[in-house]
């Protein structure tokens, strides 16, 4: 998977990557002519005592080292650039990937795990790259050439190179076999440390509210300790390669003097020649060197890059139909010629809907039939766990039903393309999330075009208007990320104000009045009436007083309907309908 990750996201990086290559050679001759250069001046301008000679080759060999320090710069800078490419291409990669994610595959991965492939693991891709442009690319170059360069220098002396870098490569390709599964095993305790801190975060009030701070601090410690644990098992074997490599190179020294001492003394050696081919063997070593140090980061980065790929690779459960089609006109004709009426465009209908989770034993919905028409107020209500959540995320299509059809205006929402669907329908969740930014910002989501005058519309009939007067900047004021700096029904009233901005054709309240006393809940159905007739209204519900004027009630008990009708129709007929109302209300009210 590294390498297919690597071939396909470097290849815009192409150009940069050559220029690389270049500018790496030219570093790697420049090092590999400079020992010979010493060499000259030793063997033939100390000996002879000639200055002249000594100044000529010594200026072309300062000369072709600021000409090195120049291409290692460049290379360096051309590697960075590709590096930080690669990096922003997987990112946006994932991040695309992600954004095509059903519930259920964000689900499978978990939010924790999906940030840490975003940064920790691209990084850990992008960091390799980096290296390699400006350690791995010079490698080879420089071993290979020192080699040759050696072997011209002192034929006989060459055992010692088939003997030194065999060696090198063993012990440390043993060190780095035992790093292969930590470094596994190290990115997986990254994205438990990720979760934990993110539960504690997004639930500190829970934590404080049953005082569990000690014991929370404890399960992060645990997750933490296992990380470093594992770092500091990855940290030793990284280290002892080190010096298993300086131990290599050091006796390689050693044992170059010592033989090469010997053919000095019997005159078929000169000095310059042993100072330039002991030169040439720390090259091959250092090149070997940084090879093997690739080597270390190249197991990390390949793990990196699978879960990666493991995201790139995932397709959607909810996929675009492959021939989208669009929505009809309100009427058509039949072969007789007689005009029939199709659905509103902002009609929903199911058919003998199912969905099951995969590997459930049950499905969680079973067998569920409705129309939700155009200008009338739909409500679904049931005790918690009846599966209102599940058949809400079926509506929009955030999840595919596994039995049946779900239609929106006649049309199978499977054949639409998603990005028609979700342009006809306002949700609002369960649990309303504002973004980062300002007000203004948070209703334009819906609308960007909208006016000031809209904006103003849709926070009157949201009950907002008042409190967001009232806020320093009033529409320009500040909203923190998901909103904590208001309060859960400010929260919820202006996540409303955001769907009825956009002015869909189909409004889905999951349960968006929770957060509101009784009299706002009523002012804001009574505004809603008004300011959205003609529209679909679909509220799932678990208070009886937001739902008693809905047009038709539905209520769902274990994953199915067990009642239908309006508020005093299913009084008198829905025995489960009467319990949640009994248990609600007074006798009186319910009455």
């Amino acid at each position: 998977m590294l390498w297919k990750l690597l071939v396909e996201y470097l290849r815009p990086q192409r150009r940069l990557l050559i220029a690389v290559v270049v500018f790496q050679l030219a570093q790697s001759i420049a090092s590999l002519y400079l020992p010979t250069l010493n060499a000259d001046i030793i063997d033939e301008g100390v000996a002879k005592g000639d200055t002249g000679y000594i100044l000529r080759v010594g200026s072309l060999m300062l000369f072709i080292t600021l000409l090195q320090i120049a291409c290692a710069v460049t290379a360096v800078y051309f590697g960075a650039k590709a590096a930080m490419g690669l990096g922003r291409d997987l990112r946006g990669a994932i991040f695309g990937r992600v954004g095509e994610f059903s519930e259920q595959e964000v689900t499978r991965f978990g939010a924790p795990s999906l940030i840490t492939r975003s940064t920790n693991d691209v990084q850990q891709v992008q960091q390799l790259v980096l290296m390699s442009a400006t350690l791995m690319v010079a490698a080879p170059m420089l071993s290979i050439g020192g080699v040759i360069m050696a072997v011209r220098q002192d034929a006989q002396l060459s055992w010692l190179i088939a003997v030194s870098v065999p060696a090198l490569l063993i012990g440390v390709g043993l060190i780095i076999t035992r790093m292969v599964p930590l470094f596994r095993k190290m990115q997986v305790r990254i994205d438990t440390v990720n979760r934990v801190l993110r539960e504690q975060l997004t639930g500190i009030r829970v934590v404080r509210a049953f005082v569990r701070e000690d014991i929370e601090t404890a399960r992060f410690a645990r997750a933490n300790a296992d990380v470093t644990d594992t770092a500091l098992r990855a940290g030793r074997l990284m280290a002892l390669a080190f010096p298993v490599v300086m131990l290599v190179l050091n006796v390689s020294s050693v044992a170059v003097i010592w033989f090469g001492s010997f053919r000095i003394e019997d005159g078929s050696m000169q000095v310059g020649t042993l100072i330039a081919f002991l030169s040439y063997l720390l090259q091959i070593l250092m090149s070997v060197m940084m090879a093997t140090f690739m080597a270390v980061m190249i197991p990390r980065a390949a793990v990196s890059a699978d879960r990666i790929g493991e995201v790139l690779n995932t397709e959607s459960s909810v996929r675009p139909p492959a021939h989208p089609v669009g929505f009809g006109a309100d009427r058509d004709f039949g072969e007789d010629g007689v005009a029939r009426r199709r659905p509103r465009r902002g009609e929903l209908e199911m058919h003998d809907v199912g969905f099951a989770y995969p590997g459930a034993e049950q499905p969680v919905l079973s067998g569920i039939g409705f129309t939700a028409r155009s200008g009338q107020t739909t409500a679904i209500i049931g005790s918690t766990g009846s599966g209102k959540t599940t058949l809400v995320n079926l509506m929009p299509r955030l999840f595919d039903a596994t039995a049946g059809s779900v239609r929106f205006g006649g049309v199978d929402v499977r054949e639409l393309h998603p990005d028609l669907l979700w342009g006809h329908i306002g949700l609002v969740p369960q649990r309303p999330y504002l973004f980062s930014g300002t007000v203004r910002s948070n209703l334009l989501y819906g609308k960007p075009d909208a006016t000031e005058d809209e904006l103003w519309r849709a926070l009157a009939t949201a009950q907002a208007h008042s409190f967001v007067r009232e806020m320093e900047g009033g529409l320009d004021a500040p909203i923190s990320q998901g909103g904590t700096n208001v309060s859960g029904g400010q929260r919820q009233r202006l996540a409303i104000a955001r769907a009825l901005v956009k002015r869909p054709e189909l409004y889905i309240f999951d349960d968006s009045f929770s957060s509101l006393d009784t009299a706002t809940d009523a002012r804001l159905r009574q505004a809603l009436k008004h300011d959205t007739s003609g529209a679909t209204l679909v509220i799932i519900a678990q208070r009886v007083s937001s739902i008693v004027d809905a047009d038709q009630i539905l209520v769902l008990d274990d994953g199915r309907i067990v009642g239908r009708g309006t508020h005093g129709e299913l009084l008198e007929t829905s025995e489960t309908y009467r319990e949640i109302v009994s248990s609600q209300l007074a006798a009186e009210e319910a009455a």
